[in-house]
């Protein structure tokens, strides 16, 4: 039997290490997303901290430079919170693309091996048609030899 070989197996190969490479890219868009959302719920915890210092000082002896401190670091954590907010949102808008991006490889691959499955669906038949021409030939020879054989 001939040994089967797939004219287009060097772009599949490429098509392979696209999508191993699109797979790293996700990857480490998530863990960037990862990171900027932990980022922003430190601010938050930070934020609410500061809100919970503002209740206490206000229940208790009233300290003005303080209470202005607090403030001030509330406005503070608000900026900080709405620049984290704004990376968080870049992140997810990289993670998408890089979710596009690697779906679409993984549809060319996909395409590419169902092309060499076809084509090995092929070679399978035609080799089949031509085992069974050779196998139609021996037994047309062999029946030839037998008529003209000598009784």
């Amino acid at each position: 039997m001939a040994k089967f070989r797939y004219s287009m197996q060097s772009i599949l190969d490429i098509k392979v290490k696209m999508e191993t490479q699109a797979k790293q890219e996700f990857s480490a868009a998530r863990a960037a997303l990862d990171e900027e959302e932990e980022k922003l719920k430190i601010l938050n915890d930070r934020k609410k901290w500061y809100e919970e210092e503002s209740a206490r000082l206000r229940s208790g002896t009233l300290n003005v430079r303080e209470m202005e401190t607090n403030q001030t670091a509330i406005v503070c954590m608000d900026n900080f919170i709405a620049d984290q907010s704004m990376c968080v949102h870049r992140a997810e808008q990289a993670l998408e693309q890089a979710r596009v991006k690697l779906t679409n490889v993984m549809v060319e691959r996909k395409t590419q091996e169902n092309l060499r499955d076809k084509a090995f669906a092929e070679f399978l038949r035609e080799e089949n048609r031509r085992e069974g021409k050779e196998i139609d030939e021996l037994t047309s020879y062999t029946y030839g030899q037998r008529q003209n054989a000598p009784a």
